[in-house]
């Protein structure tokens, strides 16, 4: 018998969760969304910086912190999803 034990899966990815968390929490810091997802800051860097590259969100400075902004109009990236834009996504998860 396998002494391994599974890791629980889950049906988004760390883009989407961090997607989905900065539409309803437009100005929340890595720190904020590192925690509420269970991962480190430098994972939510790394993600933020993915999403801007590609266009899905554009980070504003506002004082000291950020604001995010969601392009919802995107597509999905995998070619199973394309037909469908992350607002869709988001529109879904509520």
């Amino acid at each position: 018998m396998n002494n391994i034990k599974a890791r629980p899966w889950t049906f988004l990815t760390y883009h989407g969760r961090v997607l989905v968390y900065l539409v309803k929490h437009p100005q929340a810091t890595c720190r904020e969304i590192a925690q509420e997802a269970g991962v480190t800051e430098r994972a939510i860097q790394k993600v933020i910086h993915d999403l801007i590259a590609d266009g899905y969100i554009i980070r504003r400075k506002v004082g000291r912190g950020n604001k995010y902004q969601i392009h919802p109009e995107l597509p999905m990236r995998h070619n199973m999803e394309r037909e469908h834009a992350v607002g869709d996504l988001i529109r879904a998860l509520g």
